[in-house]
């Protein structure tokens, strides 16, 4: 997408270019930018109103530091649209995560500038120490090294431990918290209270203006810098209670100050330069800054598809007939039908209410469902205390969010075999969001736990009927759902429960000559492909096995007794997924048949729609349908 010849941002390709600039022209840079974030995001899509909010630090950080020698580090990365803009992505910009193009994430193989790869939240603290620390051992005493972590990033653990280690260490490090009461939804705990007390204590800010006024007047740098950080810390612990949780593990603080103000920010940025080891600098800002609907409604703006941007009317697909809904959306409404009738349902999940759709029952039962932070850890221990005493927690996170949290799984639920059951949202491959999002393995990493019961609806009524099950006192084991993003392929969802027996599949289709082994939505392709074969004389069976763990061992003996041809269906790593279960249990048995297994391929998939992805790993109906005809021995032209 063209920018207009004659602005400022035209002008600039990296960063160095920017620096040519007087400060006065900073802001001119940055309403500019801001437009054009808007303008690219409105035709093509993306995430949206965090990267609005930081437009100024990005072209203060970009203009101060001398960046890339300088390591500047992106928490998340929802938030470094302008960072990619302001170095040398500007003109393709447009592609960003589309198939082949950008990533909507910083990612170290496509730009220098992008010094560390970032798709889960509270990385950038850790990851910018270990380079202040490798700096500071080979001797770089000139490089800076800069985390950028959100409010809401700030919650998980990580980012704790992180500033934990920090605040020992003599390495040059800085830690701009950048402070707007959002994560996707809004920031939740004791750490959003303690940020809150000191952005709106007016005693210690209008102290701290003053007392800055005046040093002013005073002679003497260095006396000045040395007294201000005595006199400083003074004020803060007069003015506010939990003002020294920062100081307390050793980071100097700064802050807070308005994080729009970008002279403000220049200044603040380049005094910070000349102060060596661990600080943190505290910004103020408004998620969607600039662009007014983004900042009434920032849940909604965080990636809100194509729209028009003049007046804000967000583009939806329109249909003739009615729509499957989100699996998403099934376990939000589910969940509260199961609740309603067994009291000792609770929901759990961390930061993501409204991806996972735990926001119907937040509203509606606000005593029964909590979210928690982005705390995957802490949730899963956490709904494993309650099912000590006996309450059935469903345990709502993303497939590859779930990895933070997996010694948790296997310590604190399975080899207590406590009855949490986990509801694993954005299994498979997600999209636009990539190799960071996909949910690649879940079933390999689950299915391998003792104790554990690893299962996938094919459809809406499964999962329903799946939830069902795992909240049955009959049920005492930890129990794993999986389920895609995005909709299924029931508009008439709303099925009586009933329970499957665990560890049972349902044959579909009977057929001759090949039998095809699905595991969850994928089925669904596998299904379209018998159709598009039909025509053609090739008649295979479908077998729908709901469990991968454990795997339905009388459905086996009969599909390897009658089929001496199989093909296993995932959308999950083929290492250690669906498909090596089956290969397992025919080895047990000492069956022998031509098995494929087809699922996604032992190496990152990189960004796309699902649509695109699908075809490119071949497990979309087409590839299956080949599949089909080359074990029929029909000849398959390429």
């Amino acid at each position: 997408m063209e920018i207009k010849a004659g602005t400022l941002l035209a002008k600039i390709n990296n960063p160095d270019d920017l620096k040519k600039l007087s400060r006065e022209q900073l802001q001119q840079v940055s309403d500019e930018l801001r437009q054009y974030i808007v303008d690219v995001v409105s035709i093509y899509g993306g995430h949206f109103a965090a990267s609005l909010g930081v437009v100024e630090l990005s072209v203060a950080l970009h203009y101060v530091f001398n960046t890339p020698y300088d390591q500047l580090v992106w928490d998340v990365g929802h938030q470094a649209y302008g960072h990619k803009i302001l170095t040398g992505r500007r003109d393709n910009f447009y592609t960003n995560r589309k198939y082949g193009g950008l990533s909507g994430f910083p990612k170290r193989s496509e730009s220098e500038y992008d010094t560390f790869g970032v798709g889960h939240s509270s990385t950038s603290i850790s990851a910018a120490l270990g380079m202040a620390m490798a700096s500071h051992y080979k001797g770089e005493t000139d490089r800076q090294h800069i985390a950028v972590i959100g409010d809401g990033a700030m919650t998980a653990g990580l980012a704790f431990e992180a500033l934990n280690h920090a605040g020992i260490e003599k390495s040059n490090v800085l830690i701009i918290l950048n402070d707007n009461d959002m994560g996707i939804d809004p920031s939740v705990g004791a750490l959003k209270e303690y940020l809150t007390d000191i952005t709106t204590s007016q005693t210690y800010n209008k102290l701290r203006d003053d007392f800055w006024k005046a040093l002013g007047k005073l002679p003497g740098k260095n006396f000045s810098r040395d007294l201000a950080s005595k006199i400083e810390a003074g004020l803060k612990g007069v003015v506010s209670k939990s003002s020294n949780l920062f100081e307390s593990l050793q980071l100097r603080y700064f802050g807070p100050i308005d994080g729009h103000n970008i002279t403000k920010l220049v200044d603040t940025l380049k005094d910070l330069k000349d102060i060596p080891g661990p600080k943190i600098l505290h910004i103020k800002t408004v998620k969607g800054k600039g662009y007014e609907l983004a900042e009434k409604d920032q849940t909604k703006w965080h990636a809100p598809g194509l729209f028009d941007k003049v007046t804000g009317e967000i583009f939806k697909k329109k249909f003739d007939l009615p729509q499957p809904p989100k699996y998403q959306d099934v376990f939000g409404h589910t969940i509260i039908e199961l609740a309603e009738k067994n009291d000792k349902i609770f929901g759990i999940t961390p930061a993501m209410p409204s991806g996972s759709s735990l926001k119907y029952m937040m509203e509606k039962m606000p005593d029964r469902a909590f979210d928690v932070g982005i705390c995957e850890q802490h949730a899963v221990t956490l709904s494993a205390g309650m099912a000590t005493q006996g309450m059935r927690v469903f345990c709502n996170i993303y497939s590859s969010f779930m990895q933070r949290a997996y010694d948790m799984v296997v310590h604190d639920v399975a080899i207590q075999n406590l009855p949490v059951v986990f509801c694993l949202d954005r299994a498979g491959l997600v999209g636009e969001d990539g190799p960071t999002h996909h949910g690649a393995y879940d079933i390999a990493y689950m299915r391998c736990i003792p104790n554990m019961i690893v299962s996938a609806p094919m459809n809406e009524s499964e999962l329903r009927n799946l939830m069902y099950t795992a909240q049955l006192e009959s049920t005492q084991n930890p129990f794993v759902i999986r389920y895609p993003r995005g909709e299924g392929v029931m508009p008439e969802w709303r099925t009586p429960m009933q329970e499957i027996k665990i560890g049972t599949g349902r044959k579909i289709k009977d057929g001759e000559g090949t039998a095809i082994l699905s595991f969850g939505h994928p089925g669904n392709f596998a299904a379209a492909a018998i159709r598009d074969v039909k025509a053609e004389g090739i008649n295979p069976a479908l077998y729908d096995m709901r469990f991968v763990k454990p795997i339905d061992e009388k459905l086996l003996h009969e599909v390897f007794s009658k089929f001496n041809k199989v093909i296993t269906i995932e959308d999950g790593t083929v290492v250690g997924g669906f498909g090596s279960a089956v290969l397992e249990f025919m080895n047990e048995h000492k069956y022998k048949a031509d098995i494929k297994i087809m699922g996604i391929p032992d190496r990152l998939v990189e960004h796309g729609t699902p649509k695109e992805l699908y075809n490119e790993i071949g497990i979309d109906a087409n590839h299956i349908a080949q599949a089909l005809r080359e074990m029929a021995g029909v000849k398959v032209s390429q």
